[in-house]
């Protein structure tokens, strides 16, 4: 599955990528390169196209504020978010977009709290959670 999207670097970017379709945002040019990263930005690709974009804003923006309520950490609200569970579960598999089945995402809202078992090593991404 071939997706298209336009690459943009804005170095004051807080994170390494980031998807707002159709434009995925990298934080160095150096990043627009990384397969992981591009796989895990497409994966939101997705999950913004089946919720007609804008809806899947509202729902990611409304889900890290409940998480912050919960868990009085970003990190931790970040990575409960279920499209970034989603995301970072499936981002190894290069495949994960041709069998994807429409609207995944729903089955990460029942999550597990990720964020106390964070990998310092990996910029405090979740490596174990990732499949």
């Amino acid at each position: 599955m071939k997706l298209k999207f336009w690459s943009v670097v804005v170095s004051r970017l807080p994170a390494n990528a980031m998807a707002l379709y159709p434009f995925m945002l990298f934080k160095s040019k150096s990043l627009k390169s990384d397969d992981l990263i591009i796989n895990h930005e497409k994966i939101h690709f997705k999950q913004q196209q089946e919720l007609l974009i804008l809806p899947f804003y509202i729902l990611y923006l409304l889900q890290y504020l409940v998480n912050r309520l919960k868990y009085k950490n970003h990190q931790q609200a970040y990575l409960n978010i279920c499209f970034e569970q989603e995301a970072y579960t499936n981002d190894r598999n290069m495949d994960y977009l041709h069998g994807r089945k429409p609207y995944a995402w729903i089955h990460f809202l029942k999550g597990r709290p990720i964020g106390s078992r964070l990998d310092n090593k990996s910029n405090g991404k979740l490596d174990q959670f990732r499949k």
